[in-house]
């Protein structure tokens, strides 16, 4: 058998709801983008007919015992065969149908990285609460962007794509949620090139395995540990800056 074009790696921890039409959209995109390629549903434990509907649609299962989203992927990526790898969640949020657009800009403009942007793109009605639309996800972006010197409007997009030469320089190993966040800040820091393009964000099916507090602690912890000078010289300077100007006011 020849070695797949592209790889889709879904992760999936009970979504017997919407695995299947995630495959069958993968497949669609796959062939509609005229490459071949392999699905890879990353089992994480499910303990429904996640895995059955997956195969009967026609994925290929890697088992990942030890919990987490970025767990999944990594032992996704480990399995994966391909010199493209697209990264889709399994609860059909995301359209894989939207694959060709993906990969054209790594194939075609020399990019390395394709983020889909649900915020340049459409939010259906019901797909993301009022406080991850308006406050979770543009806080923890905006404070990327600061950190890092970037401009991405969507640093949590569970739709990605990436060459497997970019990914492999990025040396990701994070186990968490966090993982989305050490995807891009990685690639900032090796000057990949990277683009966003607008996608539609669906409702989702089934129920959801987000923590939004500790996500989101997740997220900021590490970005701040990748960022000694927010982490370290801007707190110091604010309580020099304090401290100083108490003394002054004491009159010492």
């Amino acid at each position: 058998m020849p070695e797949p074009q592209v790889s889709v790696v879904i992760p999936c921890l009970n979504e017997e709801a919407t695995i299947g039409s995630c495959v069958q959209k993968a497949r669609e995109g796959l062939q509609k983008a005229g490459v071949s390629g392999e699905i890879i549903v990353v089992d994480n434990g499910s303990t429904d007919k996640s895995i059955t509907l997956a195969l009967r649609a026609g994925a290929r299962i890697v088992k990942q015992p030890t919990r987490g989203y970025g767990a999944a992927y990594l032992k996704g990526i480990q399995e994966s065969r391909g010199n493209f790898l697209i990264f889709g969640d399994g609860d059909d949020t995301y359209d894989f149908g939207e694959i060709p657009s993906l990969l054209i800009p790594l194939q075609k403009s020399g990019y390395d990285m394709v983020l889909g942007s649900r915020f340049k793109g459409t939010i259906n009605k019901g797909a993301m609460s009022f406080s991850h639309r308006y406050i979770g996800n543009p806080i923890l972006t905006g404070i990327l962007n600061l950190f890092f010197g970037s401009s991405v409007t969507d640093a949590h997009t569970g739709m990605r794509a990436i060459r497997r030469s970019a990914l492999e320089r990025l040396h990701l190993k994070t186990p968490g949620m966090e993982f989305a966040s050490e995807m891009i800040i990685s690639a900032l820091r090796e000057k990949l090139r990277i683009l966003e393009i607008p996608i539609t964000y669906y409702a989702r099916g089934g129920v959801s395995k987000l923590n939004s507090i500790s996500d989101a602690w997740r997220h900021l912890r590490f970005m701040l540990l990748f960022s000694p000078t927010w982490l370290f010289m801007v707190p110091g300077l604010l309580l020099f800056l304090g401290g100083a100007g108490a003394l002054f006011l004491s009159g010492y």
